[in-house]
């Protein structure tokens, strides 16, 4: 499936590079977003044929928990050593890692509190982690284990990258992967500014 997702992912890259003319991408964003509101309803749909897992999610609650903790400190702690590496300030570098992968967001408002420089930095370093989640996620669930295979998608185990968690994984961790986007999601826009104002 990796190698699928790999493939399919520097064709479309190639597509849009050199044959797609560039009025032909709003179309193409409407018809992505419906087939993506299609996955996600097949998706639900088959969590809660499982009916097993609702009846355990209030015991998933700690697991949902520490899942995005980790994932919360884990890109903190990425951010940071790689505002080390390259010598970006340490608040920016973590404010970038703090968008989890939304990278609409975190782009727009670090874009205006910090430059359009940084906005694009934080543009580009959330669609790669969000690029290299679609490719890790099956390996991640295969050699260690269901939960870590969430952790690569940040904010998207929630939306794009849900499908193929449920596909790599199971129904529980799917549920975990939605709360986990979710909680996320309501964090970025306090978290972005709130890191980036730090001294």
């Amino acid at each position: 499936m990796t190698v699928v997702i790999l493939i399919s992912l520097v064709a479309g890259g190639m597509v849009g590079y050199f044959i797609v003319p560039l009025d032909f991408l709003a179309g193409v964003e409407r018809v992505s977003m419906l087939a993506l509101y299609m996955l996600l309803f097949l998706v639900g749909v088959e969590i809660g044929h499982n009916k097993s897992a609702f009846k355990n999610i209030k015991n998933m609650g700690k697991k949902i928990i520490a899942v995005t903790s980790s994932i919360i400190v884990g890109s903190l702690l990425g951010g940071l050593v790689a505002g080390l590496i390259f010598g970006i300030r340490k608040n920016v570098s973590m404010a970038i890692a703090s968008g989890f992968g939304w990278y609409s967001l975190s782009a727009v408002i670090l874009k205006e509190i910090a430059g359009a420089e940084i906005g694009a930095i934080a543009f580009m370093s959330n669609v790669f982690r969000e690029m290299l989640a679609f490719i890790t996620i099956p390996w991640i669930a295969k050699r260690l284990n269901y939960c870590a295979a969430i952790a690569p998608a940040g904010v998207t185990s929630m939306d794009t990258t849900l499908l193929i968690i449920s596909e790599s994984t199971d129904n529980e961790t799917a549920i975990i992967s939605f709360s986990n986007g979710l909680i996320l999601s309501t964090l970025v826009p306090i978290l972005v500014p709130l890191i980036y104002g730090l001294p």
